[in-house]
């Protein structure tokens, strides 16, 4: 009997699933989307309660990360069981982590660029939410690579794959 940790620590074998790149760009991004709208909720919930953008943008980060490695890496990669630890999870949080900290500090930025036009409480949501939000659509692609080619890099693929 084979324990979680090393059952995970196997690549998948012949036979199992053989997600191609499209198929995996697309539910990379589909688990993407619905990490960003948990990260969305809790940056729109935070910037009303008043939090400020190192704060808020810092706190959306993390609320998306957890549920999008979950379920990209289950979805999109087709790995289950324990992941391995420095073959996966660490190698994940360094992709997701420079993600997210270009999200921070373009966030923190622009707030403190827009501090002095006063803008309102609903328009400075926005604009810090826009700043956001785009900040994740600029490095998506190259997450995605590196999750692919680094992270993920054997799975759902069989050992003659060239994929």
């Amino acid at each position: 009997m084979r324990t979680a940790t090393a059952a995970s620590a196997e690549p998948p074998q012949a036979g199992s699933d053989r997600r191609g790149p499209v198929a995996r760009f697309l539910r990379a991004g589909t688990s993407s989307a619905l990490a960003t709208g948990v990260s969305q909720l809790t940056f729109i919930g935070l910037s009303v309660w008043g939090a400020t953008p190192a704060l808020t943008s810092t706190l959306a980060f993390l609320a998306g990360a957890v549920p999008n490695f979950l379920l990209a890496r289950r979805w999109a990669w087709g790995r289950s069981g324990t992941p391995a630890l420095r073959r996966e999870l660490l190698p994940y949080v360094a992709v997701i982590a420079a993600t997210g900290l270009t999200a921070v500090g373009l966030t923190t930025l622009t707030g403190h660029l827009i501090e002095p036009l006063a803008l309102s409480g609903f328009w400075r949501v926005v604009v810090l939410d826009v700043v956001f939000l785009g900040s994740y659509a600029l490095v998506f692609m190259l997450k995605f690579a590196l999750l692919d080619r680094l992270v993920f890099r054997d799975a759902g693929r069989t050992p003659g794959s060239t994929s």
